[in-house]
């Protein structure tokens, strides 16, 4: 029994006989994976087929990730994110390496390539996927890899962290550009994340079903970490919400994709390269704490689940904090 796949850019046959070891070969188009697997089945049935010697030659990184991408990466809660990083790496030349020829070198080199482009935590996301991927190869997929090379090189820092609030003049520039913003889902987005400190995959995850207006309350299902919560809705939030139209269940029907796209050009347009959509989370959350709201309040809000990520939020001083404590001892 013969079936075909879908397997990377390319086409995936195999061919099935009692009796036989399976057979399996890639093609750039279905037509010939249609047309090796019927003529392999007749060769097998006439007892014609010679099974080709085992030369053990090492599979691409490509093969690999790609592999990766469909078993594992599917599965996973942030798979949309994780799908844009392998598909970053496959774009590279490091790609069409054999695995027998990925040397820690040629990791270490990518690694340094990409930190000229993108910051240090984003590079380190990428080689975690890539150290998990050869991972699952050696121990599961029976790809011989002695050791994993990722393992040999050192990781970029986390320590990244931007400590950047938005400026009034660039809460005028978005909205200055936002007005001229073609896509009607973008400038909602972008006030309701200033409004409550969710995440970009939060925001656009929200479904109706889980926002009470009356309780001035949303469910949160899809988070980073897993963990749903329920957060309080500001007034500003609020104002957001009654204004959306209700087409169907999302609360923002607009795509991960279209959304990134549409953000990206609405930076160039306003002149605000240097701004990240986290940075609006960031911004929300400073302004909880100048609001008066404690650390476990925040994390209520914000979903952090180490509170030790919000000092660096928050920087009380001496004379604030005597203050307080006399104004509770009175």
């Amino acid at each position: 029994m013969a079936s075909i796949r879908k397997h990377g850019t390319g086409w995936q046959a195999q061919v099935r006989k009692l009796g036989h070891a399976a057979v399996v070969k890639t093609f750039r188009k279905k037509t010939d994976a249609e047309a090796w697997a019927r003529q392999t089945e007749i060769a097998i049935e006439r007892g014609e087929y010679a099974a080709p010697k085992q030369t053990h030659t090492s599979p691409p990184l490509s093969d690999l990730l790609f592999r990766y991408l469909e078993q594992c990466t599917a599965t996973k809660r942030g798979a949309v994110s994780e799908t844009y990083r392998i598909k970053t790496m496959l774009k590279h030349p490091m790609a069409r390496l054999p695995v027998s020829r990925l040397k820690a070198s040629a990791i270490a080199a990518y690694r340094d390539e990409r930190l000229k482009i993108v910051t240090p935590s984003s590079v380190r996301r990428e080689l975690v996927i890539l150290r998990h991927c050869l991972e699952v190869a050696r121990r599961e997929w029976g790809v011989p890899l002695s050791d994993n090379p990722v393992r040999q090189i050192q990781m970029p820092s986390e320590s990244n962290a931007r400590e950047r609030r938005v400026s009034r003049n660039e809460i005028a520039a978005l909205i200055k550009g936002l007005s001229r913003t073609r896509n009607e889902w973008v400038a909602p987005v972008v006030w309701f994340a200033l409004a409550t400190g969710m995440r970009r995959g939060e925001i656009l995850g929200l479904a109706w079903d889980n926002v009470d207006l009356d309780a001035r309350t949303a469910k949160i299902l899809r988070t980073k970490n897993g963990h749903a919560r329920t957060i309080p809705l500001s007034e500003d939030a609020i104002k957001v919400l009654v204004k959306l139209p209700r087409e169907g269940d999302q609360v923002f029907p607009i795509s991960e994709n279209a959304f990134r796209l549409s953000w990206e050009r609405l930076k160039r347009r306003a002149g605000l390269i240097d701004l990240r959509f986290h940075d609006l989370r960031h911004e929300a959350v400073s302004r909880f704490f100048e609001l008066g709201l404690n650390v476990p309040e925040v994390a209520l809000i914000s979903g952090h689940r180490d509170v030790r990520m919000l000092f660096r939020y928050t920087h009380p001083k001496a004379h604030e904090l005597a203050r307080k404590m006399k104004a509770k001892q009175d």
